[in-house]
């Protein structure tokens, strides 16, 4: 036996339905489509979401809300974390070299989750009131980057 000789089984392999191919083919005149309308017709696609005429779901249910295109999206950092690190400054080339934050996005966010018992330095955009007082308290300095004067 060699590769030329190889054949599939009988019974596996049919013959194409071909419609369209007269009245004597058994799939003449409309070919399975039915007479008149869309679905009979070449080039008919359906639209997501259609059924069948009724109102479809998704203008069904109310719309909400709206996107904001303005809204800033902020990498963040806890004092919990910076208390972790090693260091007495931080800033966010730092963070970012450290792997802290993978993006900077629009800037740096520290937020005042944890404690800090060490004075650092902190350079970022933005600072929530906790995150601070906490680093002020410690004795550390927080210093916003590209303010406005």
């Amino acid at each position: 036996m060699n590769l030329s000789q190889l054949k599939p089984p009988p019974g596996q392999k049919h013959k194409k339905q071909r419609v369209g191919q007269g009245m004597g083919s058994g799939r003449g005149k409309y070919s399975g489509r039915g007479a008149k309308g869309a679905k009979s017709i070449t080039g008919y696609s359906r639209m997501r979401g259609f059924e069948g005429g009724q109102m479809p779901l998704h203008r069904r249910l109310p719309k909400r809300g709206f996107t904001n295109i303005f809204r800033k999206e902020y990498a963040i950092v806890n004092l919990a974390r910076l208390e972790a690190l090693d260091g007495a400054a931080f800033d966010p080339g730092k963070l970012l070299e450290l792997g802290v934050i993978k993006k900077l996005k629009h800037g740096l966010k520290i937020l005042g989750t944890g404690d800090l018992t060490r004075a650092i330095t902190v350079k970022a955009h933005v600072f929530s009131k906790s995150a601070l007082e906490k680093i002020q308290k410690a004795g550390g300095t927080a210093e916003v980057i590209g303010a406005e004067k």
